[in-house]
């Protein structure tokens, strides 16, 4: 054989991963969004095994999982729009294909979290579920008037079609029944997702959780009459995240969860929800003592 088709070979191999960023980039579903934290939000990671059939297959600094039902897989987020390749690529190294994803939840309509949801529901034909609230923000592709990041004014791909699903309902694939959790505050359309994933005759109840940290643009008040819902929401999330079973708990952003990628120590869940406790009584402390604006 010659050298030259070998040559040829290695070429195409080395230009590959350039053709694929430039297709990207001229797709309008995976058109990046570039801000402060992207460069962190998007730091390389390899796929990784949680529990069971059980998959991490984002990033650094966004969560993206994966379950394997056996009837089917199931993913979690779809994190910025320029993400989806990564993503869809992790899920082939860890030996499953893209079009055997039949659901893809949504924890929060921000870019962050659902910009890559949009173009990976079209290249896997996946059903696109998320809560009331949050199915309204994945189709108009933007965020909510009473968002308290509505100031950022930031977009992303609209997703065309979502199923929605409420707190408390449960949506069942192969061995695997899912139930949706309602946690308002971050956003009033936030869900998290709980299932329970066995090992032999070890069993664990796993948390995907949506953000709970009260962030906002700095002219927001938390203290405002309108944010009342918003206070409300995060008093119900509390309430939520701190009684539900809790044995692995992931977040939507990996730091949020205490421990590296995912967190399996005992309490995991109730020390979420005590950090964003504090956090919103020093914010709301904070803005007592400050000039109305």
């Amino acid at each position: 054989m010659s050298r030259t088709p070998r040559i040829a070979g290695a070429l195409a191999a080395l230009l590959a991963p350039i053709s694929a960023w430039a297709q990207a980039a001229q797709d309008p579903l995976t058109k990046p969004i570039i801000g402060s934290h992207t460069a962190e939000w998007l730091a390389p990671a390899p796929p990784e095994k949680i529990f069971g059939n059980n998959y991490l297959v984002g990033f650094g600094g966004l969560s993206v999982a994966l379950i394997d039902t056996g009837a089917g897989l199931i993913l979690i987020d779809g994190a910025l729009p320029q993400a989806a390749p990564a993503i869809l690529n992790n899920v082939r190294r860890l030996g499953f294909r893209p079009r055997d994803i039949k659901y893809i939840l949504s924890t929060e309509p921000h870019f962050d979290h659902a910009g890559g949801i949009a173009a990976l529901a079209r290249d896997t034909g996946a059903t696109v579920l998320a809560s009331p609230r949050g199915a309204q923000g994945l189709m108009a592709g933007r965020m909510a008037p009473d968002d308290p990041q509505r100031g950022y004014n930031s977009s992303w791909p609209a997703v065309a079609k979502v199923q929605t699903i409420r707190g408390g309902q449960t949506l069942w694939l192969g061995n695997t029944t899912i139930t949706a959790l309602a946690t308002p505050g971050h956003t009033m359309g936030s869900m998290s997702w709980r299932w329970q994933s066995c090992e032999g005759r070890a069993c664990r109840m796993i948390v995907f959780a949506s953000s709970l940290n009260p962030v906002s643009t700095d002219d927001y008040r938390y203290t405002a009459p309108g944010a009342r819902p918003i206070l409300a929401g995060f008093r119900s999330s509390y309430a939520t995240m701190s009684a539900t079973p809790c044995d692995i708990l992931i977040s939507a952003h990996p730091d949020n969860a205490g421990k590296g990628r995912y967190n399996n120590q005992p309490g995991a869940c109730r020390a979420y929800v005590e950090r964003s406790r504090k956090a919103l009584e020093q914010r709301i402390k904070s803005e007592r003592g400050q000039a109305p604006l």
